[in-house]
Order: structure tokens, then C-alpha cells, then sequence
């Protein structure tokens, strides 16, 4: 098994210590995402659900949940 590369979100900062958020592609299509404060926990779905995610981010669907 080949060894997850997460890449760091651009809205992070460049402070290496701070929280962010981490993307990586998996075998058969699929993406991890997880949270740098707590590596272990990471949600797996496939590129189709993550891009509608990501949508309903960027058009403030989920501004109730802060």
C-alpha cells in the first residue's frame, strides 16, 4: 500500500503549526480529507460527492453550521 501525500488547502496560511484542512487523492478515485488538528480522523468519499461538498461550501450552503 502506497503511503497517502496530503496536500495543505492555499486558504491555510503558511503557518505550519496552525489548523487546515488536507487533501489526497486514494486508489479507484477516491479522496481523503481530513483536518490537521486531528490527522487521524479522515472522511473518504469519491470525487463526485466531494466536488457537490466543496459547491455547496463556495455558495454558502453551510454558513448555518458556524
Amino acid at each position: 500500500m502506497s503511503e497517502i501525500v496530503w496536500q495543505k488547502s492555499s486558504f491555510s496560511g503558511s503557518n505550519a503549526g496552525g489548523s487546515c484542512v488536507e487533501l489526497a487523492r486514494g486508489a479507484a478515485g477516491l479522496r481523503h480529507l481530513r483536518e490537521s488538528d486531528d490527522p487521524g480522523s479522515i472522511l473518504v468519499t469519491d470525487v463526485e460527492k466531494l466536488n457537490c461538498f466543496l459547491l455547496a461550501i463556495k455558495a454558502g450552503e453551510c454558513d448555518y453550521l458556524l
